[in-house]
């Protein structure tokens, strides 16, 4: 028995391996993004306004059935929006706050592509889910790499602010045209949704309570694999 458990998994490990197809490409994604801010009231952190951020980079997927990919990659991709908020200055004179945060991250997308069987010659229509795990390299705010707290006087890197890792979940709708044998074009509208507070300076420094940051953001994806 075990020998031919052995034999039928050596079998479908065959099978998976010679079945498996990679597909590499690249893709742009210009996009409008935001930031979903929330506090108690006496704090006031509310979203302020989106901005547009652009990106791209490698797009791997890893079919392992004709209609179904692992897809993955390496991005860079810009986020931020304006958030306001209410603060008061060491002499106790009210403060209304607002701050314009720009932030480059590069992500590691894990997702799944579910793809249609043709809808129309070499034309399929695709499904992706998942999320991504993302790090941010940059980060400004109101257009600086530094930002003087206008409540406490004290100048800080505008990196201080941001939490060092952030995760999103993604859902997307695309559709994809085969132009020859290896090559296919694709372009699909993307959401994501930040799961992270990024929020590292307000709680952390501040003493803010129950401050919540989190990214979000649409974006167009078109791209080419080879």
């Amino acid at each position: 028995m075990k020998k031919l458990l052995l034999a039928l998994f050596a079998l479908g490990a065959t099978i998976g391996t010679a079945s498996a197809q990679v597909e590499i490409g690249l893709k742009i994604s210009p996009s409008i993004t935001s930031l979903r801010a929330e506090s108690p009231a006496n704090y006031g952190f509310a979203s302020d306004g989106s901005k547009f951020s652009f990106g791209g980079g490698l797009v791997v997927d890893y079919f392992f059935g004709e209609n179904y990919a692992f897809s993955t990659g390496l991005l860079l991709n810009g986020k931020g929006g304006s958030i306001t908020y209410k603060d008061a200055s060491n002499t106790g004179s009210a403060i209304n706050a607002k701050q314009d945060i720009s932030m480059q991250y590069l992500e590691l997308p894990l997702s799944v592509k579910l793809f249609t069987n043709e809808i129309a010659p070499a034309t399929r229509l695709y499904f992706q889910v998942g999320g991504s795990l993302n790090v941010p390299i940059g980060t400004r705010i109101n257009s600086n790499k530094f930002y003087t707290d206008p409540a406490t006087g004290e100048e800080n890197k505008a990196s201080d602010y941001v939490y060092f890792f952030d995760a999103d979940a993604l859902a997307s709708l695309g559709v994809e045209y085969q132009l020859g044998t290896n090559t296919k074009v694709f372009g699909g509208i993307r959401y994501n949704r930040g799961l992270v507070d990024i929020d590292r300076y307000f709680e952390k420094t501040r003493n803010f309570n129950d401050v919540t940051i989190k990214n979000s953001g649409v974006a167009l994806d078109l791209g080419m694999k080879f």
